[in-house]
């Protein structure tokens, strides 16, 4: 019905920033006006890195606004932990798919070659790096200080793009800018965070 409705000229769609509210509307930021008789508003969503997890890693909290992303789904400097974020420009189950397909090569290799630890090694401070997200919404902005960020290169670029991580996650390497260990994590050659604020994660 809604689709109908945006086809037929029962209903239009206009994008703007609400400059206030009047006794018949919304006055809008370009001058000018809706007429209204019920407003919804939802604009109040504010995105949470991981659900709002706390992380530590050796008692030391990370800030996942200052970690950088490795192959979409790790953190630099912060082990045995993955996630999945799918795609911006297509379905998101299709990322999710080659994280989890990733993610079962990299637990045989550890299997195989008796590894309990594996970390992304954050990298150089030094290289330029990008918001985790090229999206405009406002929503989005509002986050993008607390969201990890990206490089301008392979493995730490995000791509938004399914044949490119096709070839990085599932024919790719599963050892490249990562260290293995059999006890505790490597030491990290990239800060992720401040290194004296311990929390309980």
């Amino acid at each position: 019905d809604l689709f109908e409705t945006l086809r037929g000229d029962r209903a239009s769609i206009v994008t703007d920033e609400i400059e206030a509210f009047t006794e018949t509307g919304i006055a809008l930021r370009s001058g000018a006006h809706l007429d209204a008789d019920v407003v919804v508003t939802a604009t109040g969503l504010n995105l949470l890195v991981l659900g709002g997890l706390e992380m530590t890693v050796d008692a030391v909290a990370v800030d996942s606004g200052k970690a950088v992303v490795y192959k979409s789904m790790m953190l630099g400097g912060v082990p045995n932990m993955a996630f999945t974020f799918g795609y911006t420009n297509a379905s998101w189950t299709l990322r999710a798919d080659l994280v989890a397909e990733y993610v079962c090569r990299l637990l045989k290799h550890m299997d195989a070659n008796g590894f309990t630890v594996a970390t992304p090694q954050a990298p150089d401070p030094s290289l330029p790096t990008e918001p985790f997200l090229d999206l405009t919404s406002g929503y989005v902005q509002r986050s993008l200080e607390v969201f990890p960020k990206q490089g301008i290169t392979a493995p730490w670029r995000i791509n938004q793009n399914y044949v490119k991580d096709l070839r990085l996650l599932k024919h790719g390497p599963i050892d490249d800018a990562i260290d293995f260990s059999t006890t505790r994590r490597p030491e990290s050659s990239g800060s992720v965070g401040p290194e004296s604020v311990p929390v309980a994660a």
